[in-house]
């Protein structure tokens, strides 16, 4: 066998994991935050509420 451990077994799993899913994320567009500032009555003040939009 290769002689790997548990540990770096997982280890390199992960890496292999990463690296497929890595030009995935790098090739979506950025995400657009939206703010939003609304009354909330029960609080009796206001309240920010940030939203991400794709």
């Amino acid at each position: 066998m290769t002689g790997l451990s548990r540990r770096s077994f997982i280890v390199l799993t992960a890496a292999a994991a990463s690296a497929r899913a890595l030009p995935k994320v790098a090739q979506s567009p950025p995400a657009k935050r939206i703010l939003t500032v609304v009354y909330d009555k029960s609080l009796g003040m206001m309240r920010a509420i940030d939203r991400v939009v794709r």
